[in-house]
């Protein structure tokens, strides 16, 4: 699965968006109807429609008054649920958008089970959400009214095609209702085809005359036919217009002329009006909606800090009451019109040239107060106060949203803007995170080198400790990531010493932690010390999973893996391999965004087991890593893994190329460096050159089981039976190393037994390395012993152990790789594939490709007979072990 998923746990503590901010509780509020609101009847008929189609569509500009029109006709016509939803203004990422939208069907009193999931990534979202979603919708036996306000901000095509299939799936158990200023992306057409589409548009949203004269009259004026039709005429029946004209003739001596006459010297109506409506308003209030047009949304005591006075609240009270577009959002939070905002923006920078910095400085202090980091960043930001801004990140202990989290692209876009000339702690660390993020250690430690000077005046205060804190974390990636595991040490213990003086930050913050252990884990592992690199791995995979620290959980337990895998236990490093991935794919994250050494850890086993072209696959898409943990034992993973490929290929030339660039770190690893003498020297004995290959043993450390079992098997190669048996006697790998070390190790006594003539050991040797063998499938050993193993392999029965016991039954796939392809798939195959690899039915696979069930079937057993296979599960488990998904 992708693109989600938490337990109920996590379900039940969904109290914030995948950016890490709370839920903004106005976004599912039904807005409030105004005193001067007017029910058009034909309208709500209209939309009456709307609960016998999916998908009815209310379309207009803005000011045209879909929005209350929907909302008067949610709360009056319909007695069934309704999850209302409003757009953010920014635009929401398709993470943002689902989570919304499930915390919006909650909050209507729609029961969703936790299984459905809780996207983590504000990016993006997997299929298996939309595809949950739908199942949990189509069996309700009373249809849930979501209604999406300004869809039109909803710009992501992936959003609109999730969307598209919750729709088409969920059945009659949803309704969907858009209001939106443009066309949205999703196939109105086929809804139009199907009769499926219920839409009321701009023209039908104009006032009539008749509807124009009772709005005025809702406003206390009453004006002949012909006025009124002239007003509808010059102002298209616009919702907005009419009202504003309302407000602004309202407090005209003479309201028919001021109507004839508003238009006179003015290009645009909604400028002209706009503008009156702010002239009629007194000083005060002018000024004060001048400085809040800065906010996108406010509350009275940010209005106040902005404006520097105590009666906001009442002021714009007054003017939501007015309908003077200020609109309530409930919950004390209000906006301005987005029109209206602009305008104001505009007339703010012509009546106070400067003033923006100020404002949006003020909002940002009094939001970081209030403990609104990321808007208090946003504003801080605007206002080009970077030493202001930097410092909030720091004092906050926040720099880990750099590395991991919703918010680290948000926050390296944001600090991207900040220039050079802001001194200090802060700006520094901030310079140096964010050249870290893309793995520019030079750069990243010339600004620690500045930001360490800074704080050597260090008195203790808790802003203080949370820079040097921040500081150590910083330290602690770049030496990772230069392959200096004592200083990373180093940086540990100073973090260490520092977390009793920031214990709520901490709690605020469980990223640095786990980052700081991933750091320290990952050290310690290139140094060659893997059961202290356990230790430290093991507490952040054991650590409580969250969105914050999924990334760093994800790298754990990859190398977690790596190191069960170079302990020679496939089966064990391919489970937590696995879970890696699942960490991941559970909050929705992208591949891009670990460092992908799970993948590698799989393609090494892939390897082990034969499985070429899975571990290219595996090798092909580990290439996409965070840049900040691509650190030297990603890097000498990857060349390794690839070089063994090589050698299983039988392209040892390759294999010297793969490994032949040593891996750039300050300090050596002791298992890096015996692993490439072994790949080189196997890549020699291929070629013939066995005493090359022997030469090259000195490089390989006596401590390493693997590397040792390795090594006697090249010392055999060349000659040295005695040396290779003593080797094997001295590390003793059965009694400390999984089954693809003791494998090859009882094959390098076989072979021994087998050139001393003693074949009645060497049988048995072998009869107990394919034993162990079948349990992890592993078939690459016996491919690598050579000519001599070959009698001995036809001799062992399949039904029968060296022992005489019964022996597990291999079947072909302990020697055979599974059967090819024998006609390649249409790419309307793959499609089926591909959605039943999601475990779609077929009716759900034909609705989501516009065809019959019975086409699905064809395709279907189409792809059963190419694939050898007869049921579904084969087909998908057959498609995985061939790449085809």
């Amino acid at each position: 699965m992708t693109g989600l998923e938490e337990d109920d746990s996590a379900v039940a503590e969904d109290h914030a968006d995948p950016r890490g901010d709370p839920f903004l509780r106005t976004r599912f509020a039904v807005p409030a109807r105004p005193v001067t609101y007017l029910r058009r009847e034909r309208l709500t008929r209209h939309l009456d429609q709307a609960l016998r189609t999916p998908l009815t569509m209310v379309n207009g500009a803005a000011g045209a008054g879909k929005t209350l029109l929907v909302a008067d006709w949610a709360a009056r016509r319909v007695r069934l649920p309704v999850a209302w939803l409003t757009a953010d203004a920014a635009g929401d990422g398709p993470g943002v958008f689902w989570a919304y939208l499930l915390r919006a069907l909650r909050t209507a009193g729609v029961a969703l089970p936790a299984g459905i999931g809780v996207p983590a990534d504000a990016t993006r979202v997997g299929p298996a959400l939309p595809v949950r979603l739908a199942a949990e919708l189509s069996g309700r036996e009373r249809p849930v009214v979501v209604v999406l306000d300004e869809f039109d901000r909803v710009t992501a095509p992936e959003t609109a095609g999730q969307l598209d299939f919750v729709l088409r799936h969920a059945g009659t158990g949803l309704r969907l209702v858009l209001v939106t200023r443009t066309e949205p992306l999703l196939p109105l057409h086929r809804y139009r085809a199907a009769g499926e589409l219920t839409e009321i548009r701009g023209a039908e949203l104009a006032f009539t005359s008749h509807e124009a004269a009772q709005l005025l009259e809702l406003h206390g004026l009453r004006l002949p036919p012909a006025a009124v039709s002239a007003l509808v005429e010059r102002t298209g029946g616009w919702a907005a217009g009419l009202r504003l004209c309302a407000l602004a003739a309202g407090q005209s001596p003479d309201p028919e002329v001021y109507l004839k006459e508003f238009e006179a010297d003015r290009s645009t109506v909604a400028d002209f009006l706009l503008a009156e409506v702010l002239k009629r308003q007194d000083a005060g209030t002018q000024e004060l909606l001048l400085r809040v047009s800065v906010l996108d949304r406010f509350g009275p005591g940010l209005a106040n800090a902005v404006t520097g006075r105590d009666d906001a609240e009442a002021v714009l009270a007054r003017l939501s009451r007015e309908n003077a577009f200020v609109e309530h959002l409930g919950h004390g939070l209000y906006r301005l019109h987005p029109l209206f905002a602009e305008i104001l923006r505009a007339h703010l920078r012509m009546r106070r040239p400067g003033a923006e910095p100020g404002l949006h400085r003020r909002a940002a202090a009094w939001l970081r107060r209030s403990g609104a980091l990321g808007e208090a960043l946003a504003h801080g930001a605007a206002a080009d106060d970077w030493e202001f801004t930097a410092g909030a990140l720091i004092d906050d202990l926040a720099v880990g949203q750099f590395f991991t989290g919703p918010r680290s692209e948000a926050m390296a876009e944001l600090f991207a803007a900040m220039g050079q000339d802001s001194a200090g702690p802060a700006p520094e660390l901030v310079r140096a995170a964010g050249l870290l993020a893309r793995r520019d250690v030079d750069g990243g430690l010339a600004h620690l080198r500045r930001a360490r000077h800074e704080l050597a005046g260090y008195d203790g205060t808790a802003d203080e400790a949370a820079a040097r804190l921040s500081c150590a974390l910083l330290e602690a990636l770049a030496a990772r990531l230069a392959g200096a595991p004592d200083r990373v040490e180093d940086a540990a213990r100073a973090a260490e010493g520092l977390w009793d003086a920031v214990p709520e930050l901490l709690d605020r913050h469980p990223e640095v932690t786990a980052l700081l252990l991933d750091h320290l884990g990952s050290a310690r592992l290139w140094a060659g010390h893997f059961e202290e690199a356990r230790a430290a791995l093991n507490r952040v995979a054991e650590s409580v999973p969250g969105a914050a620290t999924a990334l760093p959980r994800e790298d754990s337990l990859g190398r977690l893996a790596l190191i069960d895998q170079l302990n020679g236990w496939p089966g064990r490093a391919e489970r937590r391999a696995r879970e890696a991935l699942a960490e991941t794919e559970r909050f929705g994250l992208p591949r891009s965004s670990g460092s992908g050494v799970e993948r590698l850890v799989l393609a090494a086993v892939a390897v082990d087991r034969d499985e070429l072209g899975q571990a290219q696959a595996l090798l092909d898409t580990s290439a996409d890593a965070h840049p900040a943990l691509r650190d030297p034992v990603l890097e000498a993973c990857r060349a390794l893994t690839t070089a063994r490929l090589h050698l299983a290929r039988g392209d040892p030339g390759a294999a010297l190329r793969a490994v032949e660039p040593e891996v750039p770190a300050d300090v050596a690893s002791p298992w890096v460096r015996g692993g490439t003498a072994l790949v080189a020297a196997a890549a020699h004995l291929a070629e013939g050159r066995a005493r090359t290959a022997a030469g090259l043993l000195a490089r390989v450390p006596d401590g390493q089981v693997a590397c040792a079992v390795e090594a006697a098997r090249v010392q055999l190669a060349a000659g040295r039976t005695a040396a290779a048996l003593r080797l094997l006697d001295r590390v003793d790998p059965e009694g400390r190393a999984g089954p693809a070390v003791t494998v090859r190790a009882a094959l390098v006594r076989a072979q021994a037994a087998d050139e001393a003539g003693d074949g009645e050991t060497a049988r048995g040797l072998v009869g107990r390395a394919l034993a162990e063998a079948r349990r992890e499938r592993l078939r690459r050993p016996f491919a690598e012993a050579g000519p001599w193993i070959r009698p001995y392999l036809r001799s062992a029965s399949p039904h029968r152990s060296t022992t005489g016991r019964p022996a597990p039954r291999s079947g072909p796939s302990l020697h055979e790789p599974p059967p090819p392809v024998v006609e390649e798939l249409s790419g309307r195959e793959r499609d089926v594939l591909r959605r039943l690899a999601l475990t779609m039915s077929t009716e759900e696979i034909a609705a989501d490709l516009y065809v019959s069930v019975n086409t699905v079937k064809t395709h279907l057993k189409s792809v059963y007979r190419k694939l050898t296979v007869n049921r579904r599960n084969e087909a998908v488990r057959r498609a995985r072990e061939l790449d085809l998904l």
